[in-house]
């Protein structure tokens, strides 16, 4: 289904994403060894507004960081992206530091991709209304799950804009699959501009995570809430509390939701038992090295091509291109 928007330069594709069963999700997640919710489950209108509160507080650094590299450096990623690209970003949100590059990269058109119908639209008309120039061809779809390109956008290089350090949130073999996937959009010529949260002090990082406002603790907390809403659980946020450390094994922050007390809770008629100090794992933000991410781009088949950073290499945003295989003979 695709139809027009006002203003004229605004095109809504929706492919209808199924929200698949969240009730079976949820309760396998809760009836595994190590329990976990699926950190998706956050950003329902309360979690959505936590976040954004997370994001402006002293202690969490990367998105204001990732803001100033994108602003200070747009004109040298333009030059990698190309003239005319076709920027395609996946799970777009607000389009909020989209708006850093637009007038350095000058695309042909922009193409926001979302699971929120209504989200995405009123998005995507802001965005179009702001910028008159540029043609938004906004796609209501569940990025994961969708398999080749929409039908319908423009010709032209394209690049995938994927800031947030959202790929953090993945498993390195994930995110070795995800980066592949990316890899097949773009095609031989095509690129990826990605954030990237940088590994550093276990104190910068922890800190980052266990703000003295508490909000980052209200944000874990809130997924129970959200769980209740969405399946009739009876989870009671005043027994569990937020732990949030950095593995330094495996390099990444790991978000937990701590059973205060042995206790049983009752989800779409099946009871999970918890006893004192048992945790929900809730999230893991994975930090990487310049040298770390390389690694896992080569095994997706891109190569970084260009690296930009703030200061104190608290955080990178990385162009990628796709490894050339080497011609026979």
């Amino acid at each position: 289904m695709k139809n027009e928007l006002k203003p004229g330069n605004v095109v809504f594709s929706d492919l209808h994403p199924s929200g698949g069963d969240k009730r079976s999700e949820i309760l396998s997640g809760l009836q595994k060894k190590q329990k976990s919710i699926d950190p998706k489950y956050f950003y329902d209108a309360r979690g959505s507004v936590l976040f954004e509160n997370i994001t402006t507080l002293p202690e969490y650094y990367p998105t204001r960081t990732e803001r100033q590299i994108l602003k200070q450096d747009a004109k040298a990623m333009a030059k990698l992206c190309g003239e005319n690209c076709v920027l395609i970003e996946p799970g777009s949100g607000s389009s909020e530091k989209v708006r850093l590059l637009l007038d350095a990269l000058k695309p042909a058109a922009y193409v926001p991709m979302d699971i929120s119908s209504d989200f995405l639209k009123h998005s995507a008309t802001q965005l179009a209304e702001e910028y008159p120039w540029l043609n938004v061809h906004a796609v209501c779809t569940d990025f994961a799950k969708q398999e080749k390109e929409p039908e319908g956008i423009e010709q032209g290089k394209r690049v995938i804009f994927y800031p947030g350090s959202t790929l953090g949130n993945m498993k390195p073999d994930d995110a070795t699959q995800f980066l592949a996937k990316l890899g097949q959009w773009v095609g031989q010529d095509g690129g990826v501009l990605i954030g990237i949260d940088m590994h550093k002090s276990t104190r910068i990082l922890e800190d980052a995570y266990n703000d003295q406002q508490g909000i980052t603790a209200l944000f874990n907390l809130n997924i129970l809430s959200n769980i209740n809403a969405l399946t009739g659980s009876n989870f009671d946020t005043n027994h569990f509390s937020h732990r949030a450390f950095y593995n330094e094994e495996k390099f990444r922050i790991e978000m937990h939701l701590v059973s205060e007390i042995d206790q049983v809770v009752n989800l779409c008629g099946s009871n999970i038992s918890f006893t004192r100090g048992e945790t929900i794992h809730t999230e893991n933000s994975y930090k990487y090295t310049r040298e770390s991410f390389q690694k896992i781009a080569t095994r997706a088949g891109f190569v970084i091509k260009s690296s930009w950073s703030d200061d104190q290499q608290l955080f990178g945003v990385h162009y990628l291109g796709r490894i050339r295989e080497s011609a026979s003979g």
